[in-house]
């Protein structure tokens, strides 16, 4: 088993795609057959070749911010996205620049902020933005295009719903984040809200990531809006010790940089499983990026990329396959690093930042200690 540091260690610039126009790339997801999808802040979804990064097409449908992208498992030709103008939409990859070949809605209220899809492609749920006093999550058949909208768990949070993340394994397992500072774990397969729910953890801020991890993907790492980080391992349910791995209310300064100071923010988390190894990308605000890896001793860095982006990064993935990390930022631009990766052309980064003003919103939290659901009987 390869190290991470050691799959780390060989990353250099290798492409940098040409912005050509000033947006935001917010989120990414990779096609195991060679696209990558991009999210954007004009509302538009990129494809670009996985290895060139040249762009290969563009949808625009959505009438309102981007919530995510996500390729199907079982179905790599569809891609789906989700927006706050309430519809989570399927695209054709095989034929840029069409209209959605699915749309999903709820009710005219709804204002997505986050959506994912299980592993099983069977199921698709979005979270809402509070409407009042409740957030929802909304479940549809994703089979049934238009017209397989399932129900609505209503009960578990009071805010934003920021993250819904499905097990990569287990496709009646969902995990959800919200800004009242809540992580829930649901098992889809007991049915009602309140059956289903299996665990509640605090993240004492409000929740912007989250992501599952271990081995078995049991664990589940929650990054905040104000850079706290909490790893908590699932796998303890039924014991009586303790869920929580490690936990840091701001993550910024645990790990040193060579001038003293450390990360701007939190970038995210992906469990590679090649490595066993939970990686965790922090920034700053410069650009630079530092790879760092997550256990029960806290964050400990493993590599420093400098030279690439000019500004805030907002997403990346790795390609196992490839070994090779991909970021994109604030910058408009889409970077590629690869061992041995020298890129073609050097010089000055180029920036062309948005202006857009992109703001997380920030409600007062409800604070609750992690608690056990009783086990079914």
């Amino acid at each position: 088993m390869e190290s991470l540091d050691v799959m780390l260690e060989g990353l250099c610039l290798a492409r940098r795609s040409r912005p050509e126009e000033p947006t935001y790339l917010l989120e990414v997801d990779l096609q195991p057959t060679g696209l990558l999808a991009v999210s954007c802040s004009n509302f538009t979804v990129h494809l670009h070749n996985k290895d060139t990064l040249n762009l290969m097409g563009r949808y625009r449908g959505h009438t309102g911010p981007l919530c995510g992208v996500t390729f199907a498992h079982n179905s790599p030709d569809l891609l789906y996205s989700g927006s706050s103008d309430g519809t989570v939409r399927g695209w054709d990859v095989r034929r840029p620049g069409t209209e959605a070949a699915q749309v999903f809605k709820s009710d005219p209220s709804h204002s997505y902020c986050s959506f994912d899809l299980s592993c099983s492609d069977t199921l698709l749920c979005a979270g809402t933005e509070r409407i009042n006093e409740d957030s929802f999550l909304v479940f549809w058949d994703a089979r049934k295009p238009g017209g397989g909208l399932l129900g609505v768990y209503s009960e578990s949070h009071s805010d934003d719903i920021t993250q819904v993340r499905f097990h990569p394994r287990d496709k009646d397992r969902l995990a959800s984040g919200s800004t009242d500072g809540l992580v829930n774990v649901f098992d889809l397969s007991r049915g009602a809200e309140e059956e289903a729910l299996l665990l509640t953890c605090n993240s004492d801020s409000s929740a912007g990531s989250v992501c599952w991890s271990g081995p078995d993907h049991t664990q589940l790492l929650c990054l905040s809006h104000d850079e706290g980080l909490h790893l908590w391992d699932l796998g303890q349910l039924d014991t009586e010790e303790p869920l929580t791995v490690f936990s840091t209310s701001d993550a910024r300064s645990l790990t040193p940089l060579s001038d003293g100071g450390g990360v701007d923010y939190l970038v995210g988390g992906r469990w590679l499983d090649k490595a066993q190894k939970l990686l965790v990308v922090g920034g700053n605000n410069s650009g630079d990026l530092h790879l760092m890896e997550c256990d029960d001793r806290g964050l400990h860095l493993l590599r420093s990329l400098e030279g690439g982006h000019s500004s805030t990064v907002r997403c990346f993935l790795w390609d196992a396959e490839g070994e090779a990390l991909v970021t994109g930022g604030e910058d408009a631009q889409l970077l590629l690093w690869k061992p041995g990766g020298e890129e073609l052309s050097t010089g000055k980064r180029e920036s062309m930042k948005s202006e857009s003003a992109l703001r997380v919103k920030s409600r007062p939290h409800k604070k609750h200690g992690y608690h056990r659901t009783k086990k079914a009987t």
